[in-house]
Order: structure tokens, then C-alpha cells, then sequence
């Protein structure tokens, strides 16, 4: 059991924040008992870890970042998504099958997830099963909470970073097999890269061992308008991008999306329909040159929109930082296209970077009974006059203006997590 005292705030739903001032977190066995103004009687006895004036904040979840490109972070952002992944993304990705350089560098990621607040992510690897591997002890080791996915692509890549379809699908039905029920708080997830180096047989084939063993799937979708006419030529039985996937049996419950940028309505309402998760990346598409996500258009069709920092198109680890781009991406959608689109609110945004990407590790980021307590404790003396600001004006504060030096404690599942070695 834990209790922790401060100014806690999170979100139930997307329009409001939840407000306890001077008030007690209680966790037990790992998740939320309860957020109390007093102490039950009960609880009078148990040590209090009091954290005064600071803020209580559930952890953040990033829910698309790539490792591998982690050494990349700032370099090539001249470029657009195509010729980005060609001159610096793919070579540098083909250097993950040297096990010592995939420990070293993955090591400096879970430093830096840590670092930011990030206490659950959903993470790319390689094509390389025992990088990947790596990538998923390194994390568990920190404590962690991630889907790590190994790559598959086996079309339209360099001949140095490729592999051939039946070898992939059995490597990575070993990889799922040896690592699905290793660890705790790490789990695989399918990973084909996208639809243009990914073939039928491929996509099919990791569908099918999705469904066997109940694997969780990642791709991207409509990132990029080169992309997008791409796709349209290798599959045009397909009416759109979105509905290749779901032919193949990748799209469902179980899946994220990332970027989502330039989808049709109709691909909006498929994605609804299908309970898939948008992962949407603003940083990365301003970076890459992609465009504008029309969040609200994907919240109105019921679409579940959840954060990620996209790294290493992405320059920014923390989530904290992707709410505010995400808030600012929306209001350029809103004066681009005629005011229509009502703009995210700082609530909206924070539920995006907590409960919604949370839902996918199930009862994650938020302080409601029975979740599991992930949470932050956030020092924002250093940040300005807090005497006449309330807690929402604090924590807004935070998201623009603070950085990981204001994140004091990081607890995962309720264990404090140190950082990595």
C-alpha cells in the first residue's frame, strides 16, 4: 500500500479535469483504492509520502516511438517522409542487428522515457528479433510499461534492410512465443511498417498470428501525401488506405494508427466502426512536412485519438510537450479550414496523453478506482508564482513551459521506478 498526498488532478472524461487539492492518493496492490480529501479512519496509521505544494498527475503514454531512431532524434527534418526514411531512417534502423549497439542505444531510451514521465509507451523496434528482444529487457529491467513491436517489411525496402516474407512470419512467431508471457509490464505487438513495404502474403500472415495469439497490431496510416497516392497505386482494388488494412484483417479493437493526417471520411468512419485507436503525432507531421491532423473530426465520428511523440521524425520525447503541439496543431486547423473545427482544450489534450493511450494497456491513466496507479509528482516552483494560480492553471503551465527537471517521482503499476542503469 501507498499513499501519496499532494494536488492531484487527471481526467475521467475528455471535457473536465478532476480536482483534489491537498488530498491523498491510495494505492493498493498496484492499483487506485481511492483519491480522498480526508483519510478513512482505516487509513490513519499508514506512512504518507507527502509531496506539500506539488501536483499528482497520472503517468504519461505514448502511444508511437520509434527506438531505433532514437539516435536520429533532429537530423534530416529538411526532408519529407519518403526520402527522410531512405537516407537516414533505414540506415540507421539496419545497425540494430549488432546486439551490443541495440543495447547501448536502447539503454539511452528507457533513460530518456523515464526522464520525461513516460511510464507506458508503444514502441517500434527493427526487423531484428534479437534486437528486439534486447529492447524489450531493457525496458522491463527500467520498469516500464510498453507493446514493443518487431518490424516486418518485405517490399519496396533497400536490400540491406529487408526480409523475406515466409522468414519474417516465422521469426516473428518465435519472437511471440518467447516473449508473450516473459515479462510483466512488457507484451509483443504486431508490427508491419506500413502498407508499401509490406506484401499481402506478409500483411495476411500477421493477422493471422494476431488472431492465434491475441497480439495487438501497430501500423501507420495516411502520414504523407506521397504516401497516400503510393498506396493508391500498389493496391487499387482498394477504395482507401484504411481499407487494405482491414482486408488483410489488421484492423480491429486491437490496433493503433499513427499519423492519420490525410484520411477520407469514409476511412474516419471505418476507423470508428472498428474500435482502432489513432495515435496522432503533431510534432512529427509539422517536422516531415506531413500536415495537419483534423483531430476533431476523428473525436466527433467517435474515434479514439491518443498521443505520440513519433520519435525520431519527432525531436521532443516528452508527452507532456506533444499536448500543447496537439492543442496548437488544432487551432491551425481551425483558421486553415474555415473556424469549424472546435480546437482542443487543455483538458482534451491531457485525457489524449493519459486515459485515452492508457485504455490500450486497459485500465491505465487515470486516478479512478481500479485503475492501475501510474502516476507523476510534478515540482512547478521553478515555473512562476503559484499563489493565486489554481491546480488546472498549474498543470497547463507545466505542459507548455515545464520540462522533465519538474517530474520528482515516477511510479508505475505503484512501484517507484529509478533510473535506468
Amino acid at each position: 500500500m501507498k499513499i501519496l498526498k499532494g494536488n492531484i488532478i487527471y481526467t475521467v472524461v475528455p471535457e473536465k479535469f478532476e480536482v483534489y487539492e491537498n488530498s491523498y492518493l491510495v494505492e493498493i496492490d498496484g492499483k487506485v483504492s481511492g483519491v480522498y480529501k480526508h483519510l478513512p479512519e482505516e487509513l490513519k496509521d499508514v506512512e504518507v509520502e507527502d509531496f506539500g505544494d506539488s501536483l499528482i498527475i497520472p503517468g504519461f503514454v505514448d502511444m508511437h516511438f520509434h527506438a531505433p531512431q532514437f539516435q536520429n532524434i533532429g537530423l534530416g527534418l529538411d526532408e519529407e517522409l519518403l526520402p527522410w526514411l531512405e537516407k537516414y531512417t533505414f540506415p540507421e534502423e539496419a545497425k540494430y542487428d549488432n546486439e551490443e549497439y541495440a543495447k547501448r542505444l536502447y539503454t539511452n531510451v528507457a533513460k530518456a522515457l523515464w526522464k520525461n514521465g513516460t511510464t507506458r509507451a508503444v514502441l517500434f523496434s527493427t526487423i531484428h528479433k534479437n534486437g528486439t528482444k534486447i529492447l524489450m529487457d531493457v525496458l522491463d529491467k527500467a520498469g516500464i510499461g510498453a507493446y514493443v513491436g518487431k518490424v516486418n517489411m518485405d517490399r519496396n525496402s533497400p536490400d540491406f534492410y529487408i526480409e523475406d516474407t515466409d522468414e519474417s512470419l516465422e521469426k516473428t512467431e518465435e519472437w511471440i512465443l518467447e516473449t508473450k508471457d516473459k515479462y510483466e509490464l512488457v507484451k509483443p505487438i504486431i508490427t508491419p511498417r506500413f502498407v508499401p513495404t509490406c506484401s499481402e502474403k506478409l500483411m495476411k500472415g500477421l493477422a493471422e498470428l494476431s488472431d492465434k495469439y491475441n497480439i495487438k497490431v501497430q501500423s501507420h496510416l495516411s502520414e504523407n501525401e506521397g504516401e497516400v497516392e503510393w498506396v493508391k497505386s500498389l493496391h487499387p482494388e482498394f477504395n482507401s488506405y484504411a481499407a487494405i488494412y482491414d482486408g488483410m484483417g489488421l484492423l480491429n479493437d486491437r490496433t493503433v494508427m499513427a499519423h492519420t493526417v490525410h484520411n477520407t471520411d469514409e476511412e474516419i468512419k471505418l476507423l470508428s466502426k472498428r474500435g482502432t485507436i489513432s495515435a496522432h503525432c503533431p510534432n512529427a507531421n509539422y517536422n516531415l512536412s506531413s500536415g495537419i491532423m483534423p483531430v476533431r473530426r476523428f473525436l466527433d465520428a467517435g474515434v479514439k485519438v491518443a498521443l505520440g511523440t513519433d520519435v525520431g521524425a519527432g525531436h521532443q520525447v516528452g508527452i507532456y510537450k506533444v499536448m500543447s503541439q496537439a492543442i496548437e496543431a488544432s487551432k491551425m486547423n481551425w483558421f486553415y479550414n474555415g473556424k469549424s473545427e472546435k480546437c482542443l482544450t487543455t483538458s482534451e489534450a491531457f485525457y489524449m496523453g493519459t486515459k485515452a493511450g492508457g485504455e490500450f494497456f486497459e485500465k491505465v491513466g487515470s486516478f479512478e478506482k481500479g485503475y492501475t496507479m501510474d502516476a507523476l509528482v510534478i515540482n512547478d516552483e521553478s515555473l512562476g508564482d503559484k499563489d493565486f494560480r489554481s491546480i488546472e492553471e498549474r498543470l497547463q503551465r507545466f505542459i507548455y513551459c515545464g520540462d522533465d527537471r519538474n517530474i520528482i517521482r515516477r511510479y508505475v503499476a505503484g512501484k517507484l521506478i529509478s533510473e535506468p542503469k
